[in-house]
């Protein structure tokens, strides 16, 4: 469902300069967000998470290193699972999984700079395994730049034997995290990082 927000721009307090123009930037950033969401649902449906391309992870050309794609998928699958509840589970290792297969498409190039909108879903359970979406977006805009999905094992920690899915594990996959945000590159307003479903 889409969100309604009216904004009286008038009535942003005017103090000192740096306050009255966080003030107004968080109130924009709010207003363009819902503007988004009612335009295009897709972008508040499922889990998302925000970075920030460093330096590090360019070539010569400050386009994000195809290689590096594989990080932000392992990033965002760590911070999708720990949306679920799960984060414990990771840490401790009760929670244990292998990748199996992954397949990246790009679409267009990432650069140095530019703040990722990564959305994460399940795509498909089986018994053992589970198959993650990631796509890559530039925040607040709908063109794709690359698709990646992944094929995890879930697996005994000691043994690395598989196992099959347990149901509160999969019951949280098939939810996934809707309306939920986890913004590491400061990019949303603080109010904006977790939605009411």
């Amino acid at each position: 469902m889409g969100r309604r927000l009216l904004v009286n721009f008038k009535a942003v307090p005017r103090g000192p300069a740096g306050a009255s123009g966080r003030a107004r930037i968080t109130i924009i950033k709010l207003f363009i967000f819902n503007i988004m969401s009612l335009q295009n649902p897709a972008m508040t449906d499922r889990f998302r998470y925000y970075l920030r391309v460093r330096y590090a992870e360019c070539d010569a050309q400050k386009v994000v290193f195809n290689a590096r794609y594989a990080d932000y998928v392992d990033l965002s699958t760590s911070e999708f699972l720990r949306a679920l509840g799960f984060g414990e589970a990771l840490v401790d290792g009760t929670l244990d999984y292998q990748l199996v297969k992954q397949t990246v498409e790009w679409k267009a190039p990432a650069r140095f700079d530019q703040v990722l909108e990564i959305a994460v879903s399940a795509k498909h359970l089986g018994n053992t395994s589970f198959t993650l979406l990631t796509e890559f977006r530039l925040a607040g805009e709908e063109r794709i730049l690359a698709t990646a999905e992944t094929v995890y094992v879930f697996v005994e920690a000691h043994t690395l034997k598989k196992m099959p899915l347990p149901p509160d594990f999969r019951a949280a996959l098939e939810r996934g995290a809707p309306n939920l945000a986890i913004d590491h590159a400061g990019y949303l307003p603080p109010q904006l990082h977790r939605f009411n479903s």
